[in-house]
């Protein structure tokens, strides 16, 4: 299964993932440290 990450878009391997957070009840996967930080920061601006 292919996740897609919120920030950049790119298609992510779950198993794979740079890093993940879990946002009302969603898990979201990311290609890079980067992406999941900026989430971090304000995760509705990219839902």
């Amino acid at each position: 299964m292919v996740e897609i990450d919120p920030v950049c878009k790119m298609k992510v391997e779950p198993a794979k993932a740079a890093g993940k957070s879990d946002y009302k009840g969603k898990t979201y996967y990311f290609c890079a440290p980067g992406c999941k930080k900026v989430f971090d920061k304000n995760p509705e601006k990219y839902l």
